[in-house]
């Protein structure tokens, strides 16, 4: 067997551009080997990065099926003396093509699936994915994941140079949605919520820092919930920290009303209850403002790393 391994982009653009079922047929005949050899291989990345892989271009095979007559027909006649003679359609079956009908039900369902929907989807699969494994690890280690455990509790707490900074971006922190007693002391928001108090059914006012819980459903609905008020004028300007999970829903849902987007150079190293660094999570984050204090923001957070913000 062929043991090249196909890179992710490379594969991407493939199926982007193949324009043939068979071509699109050998990416996922390929992915799935490389499923079948990271799984042995115990390599979690390069599984989901085929599984992932295999998923577009069953799609894919999908949008091309739906575009072609599967099945040998009778396309129309001619005259040959006095006689009527059919003319054979030589447009291949699935069995000429090596695809089952399972596979082909399968693949033209996922090509009705609306493109934002396939891509949040699949962002989501990969996040519970992700959470998964490091609860696993943890769990193994006898520790405690942020990623697993990010209730806004004590526990997770942000270092304070961002807390800062947003306050110097905003001019004041008047609400944290998400937060603790304990983690209280550094926000310093005039109006905060537990966990026990559920912020998500109390009313926001102000200039809002957030740093969500990260743990489905809690992070789409804290997302939705700071974007549905800003847009409403609910609040007046938010900081908002999270993991930069572009792909996933929740996170376009924020990043549809932000201004500007740091992402940082680093992963930030939260805190845990006694104020020590719990080290670096599994992925980089993202502190995303909601309001028109732009140039405040980015005299506040540019040492932090990369910035973007969207032209007016």
């Amino acid at each position: 067997m062929e043991t090249k391994l196909i890179k992710y982009d490379a594969a991407c653009k493939a199926l982007s551009e193949a324009k043939s079922v068979d071509e699109v047929k050998s990416i996922r005949d390929k992915s799935i080997a490389i499923q079948i050899y990271a799984r042995q291989a115990k390599n979690k990345e390069l599984e989901l990065d085929a599984t992932e892989i295999r998923m577009r271009a069953e799609r894919r095979l999908g949008e091309l099926l739906k575009a072609t007559k599967k099945n040998v027909g009778v396309k129309g006649s001619k005259v040959t003396g006095s006689k009527k003679v059919p003319v054979k359609d030589d447009t291949p079956t699935l069995a000429d093509m090596g695809i089952t009908k399972k596979l082909s039900s399968r693949a033209q369902k996922l090509a009705d699936v609306s493109e934002e929907k396939f891509e949040s989807a699949l962002g989501e699969w990969r996040e519970r994915v992700q959470e998964d494994k490091e609860r696993m690890t943890s769990d193994l280690l006898g520790e405690k994941a942020h990623v697993s455990h990010a209730t806004g509790n004590n526990e997770w707490n942000t270092p304070i140079k961002y807390i800062e900074a947003a306050r110097l971006a905003m001019g004041s922190i008047d609400t944290d949605p998400a937060s603790s007693k304990i983690a209280n002391q550094n926000v310093k928001a005039k109006l905060f919520f537990t966990a026990d108090d559920n912020g998500l059914k109390k009313k926001w006012v102000g200039n809002v820092w957030m740093n969500p819980p990260y743990a489905q459903p809690l992070m789409s609905d804290f997302a939705e919930a700071i974007a549905s008020k800003f847009e409403k004028g609910e609040i007046d300007q938010a900081c908002v920290l999270v993991n930069n999970a572009t792909e996933t829903a929740w996170f376009q849902r924020i990043a549809k009303v932000a201004s500007i987007i740091c992402f940082p150079s680093g992963r930030i190293a939260f805190l845990d209850q006694d104020g020590k660094a719990t080290g670096a999570p599994l992925q980089g984050q993202a502190i995303l403002y909601l309001g028109s204090s732009h140039e405040s923001f980015i005299k506040a957070f540019e040492g932090f790393g990369l910035i973007l913000w969207k032209e007016e």
